[in-house]
């Protein structure tokens, strides 16, 4: 099922929707056309350049969203390949399904493809083949507002949380932010600082990390840290070494990017349908 709004809806009932129903991406429609396509993310890089002063009851989503999308017609055998090439090409997170009228007929998302290859796709890939070495990070003992600043300034969606010694301690995304943000619960939307809460000033990061690492080696197979992001609801996973030390980052994107370079088969076409 996909969550759409309309154009003139406010980025305030925007960021409800998505806090409400844990997603990141929204289709906006029209007289049921695909008209836009909106992510938090996209909502934050909107108000970073945004010098009025209005709320975020004031601003439609129309101004923030992709109008130019990417769309794929519904019903073809092959379109999870289509959506994924698409997706690597334009490095977006997902792809709008339209019926033969261009009507909305569904959305398929990086989440979506990554089920698919932790399912079907083992012992293809291992982990360092597609990971990425350049990792943003922050420490735990960082304040939020510093990691929310490091998050915007480097176009990212996560950090990989340290310990003073460099070891991986955890991972903090906008999602931490917008799940933990006080703005919808403190009657508090005269405030364009929606991702931070409230008492934000007397906390760090560490207060929005998981005790619990979730971290995968460079040698893993890559369907098996697919699997483990469709589990723990993530998106993006450490990578350490034999030594626990830290070497990368691997994400639902990079796992896109391998279900690209497998051959499409008549036997994987079977299997998909089972999934998809």
């Amino acid at each position: 099922m996909v969550t759409t709004v309309t154009p003139d809806t406010s980025i305030h009932e925007v960021l409800q929707k998505m806090q409400s129903n844990f997603i990141k991406h929204i289709v906006v429609e029209e007289k049921n056309k695909p008209v836009g396509v909106v992510t938090e993310r996209d909502i934050n890089k909107y108000l970073e350049n945004d010098k009025t002063a209005r709320t975020l009851e004031a601003i439609s989503i129309e101004q923030v969203m992709e109008k130019n999308l990417i769309l794929i017609t519904d019903g073809a055998s092959d379109h999870l390949n289509r959506a994924a090439e698409r997706m690597d090409v334009f490095k977006i997170g997902s792809v709008i399904l339209v019926d033969s009228n261009g009507n909305l007929a569904g959305i398929i998302t990086k989440t979506d493809i990554t089920k698919v290859y932790g399912a079907v796709y083992g012992g293809k890939f291992k982990v360092k083949d597609y990971m990425s070495r350049k990792v943003f990070t922050c420490r735990k003992s960082d304040s939020l507002r510093f990691a929310l600043n490091m998050i915007n300034q480097n176009d990212v969606s996560r950090l990989v949380v340290t310990d003073n010694n460099g070891k991986p301690h955890g991972v903090i995304t906008t999602n931490d932010f917008l799940i933990h943000s006080s703005y919808f619960t403190k009657d508090k939307t005269e405030t364009r600082e929606y991702l931070l809460p409230v008492d934000s000033k007397n906390m760090c990061v560490d207060d929005l990390v998981s005790d619990e690492l979730l971290a995968v080696n460079l040698e893993d197979d890559l369907s098996i840290v697919a699997q483990k992001m469709i589990k723990n609801h993530i998106h993006g996973i450490p990578v350490i070494d034999d030594n626990d030390n830290l070497v990368g980052i691997v994400s639902n994107l990079d796992v896109v990017r391998a279900f690209v370079k497998v051959p499409l088969t008549e036997d994987l076409l079977q299997k998909y349908s089972k999934l998809y």
